[in-house]
């Protein structure tokens, strides 16, 4: 027990790394292998998504019945990239490669969750655990969580084809593509009823 609260102490002095990581999230860029006119980062990222996968929860408990959580919704979003700040952006292409690659890398990124968690005080752990390691009775939120973070690329295709960048077109159709996949409805409505306004300008908005 002694023994405990003296490991405890030493860690408390020298500071737990759990945040000061997280925030690091600010220099990771996305869309390493094309050729951005906007730079976006894996930060800037996870607010958006986040936003989106809230909306998506919102749309389906009022519009369709559903029950989802909508705050935890928002959480998963913020941290759904979390683990990048120690593997970086792994350009999509490159990821599904194929299977021995992806499963590689899936490997890679339970490797960095596991790392981030170690840097909570042990008291804190178990509340952050189902951040990174999805919970069975949470699947139907991760699916929102992939459909905001699809919506978010989709609209990074959008805003760079505004400015006249040629260089997102297949990745845009790739998009829409995963999106009419996945089949959900609280996306069928979120792409009808408010995807148009990123196409329009500020004084048009």
């Amino acid at each position: 027990m002694q023994e405990n609260r003296e490991q405890q102490k030493g860690e408390q002095e020298k500071g737990f790394e759990f945040f000061a990581m997280i925030s690091r999230m600010k220099y990771i860029e996305r869309w390493a292998l094309m050729r951005n006119s906007i730079s976006e980062n894996i930060s800037e990222h996870s607010l958006e998504v986040g936003i989106i996968a809230h909306g998506l929860a919102v749309i389906g408990n009022r519009r369709l019945g559903k029950n989802y959580s909508e705050e935890r919704a928002a959480l998963l979003g913020l941290y759904h990239d979390a683990t990048e700040i120690l593997t970086g952006d792994m350009p999509t292409p490159v990821k599904y490669y194929n299977t021995d690659i992806l499963d590689a890398f899936r490997k890679v990124e339970d490797n960095a969750a596991r790392r981030l968690l170690s840097m909570l005080p042990q008291d804190l752990t178990e509340d952050f655990k189902g951040i990174f390691f999805p919970k069975k009775e949470e699947e139907d939120l991760w699916k929102l969580v992939k459909a905001a973070d699809k919506l978010s690329a989709l609209i990074k295709c959008i805003e760079e084809e505004k400015l006249g960048n040629g260089e997102f077109a297949s990745a845009k159709k790739a998009v829409e593509e995963f999106l009419n996949q996945m089949a959900l409805p609280e996306v069928e409505i979120f792409q009808r009823e408010f995807l148009s306004a990123y196409e329009i300008s500020l004084d048009e908005l």
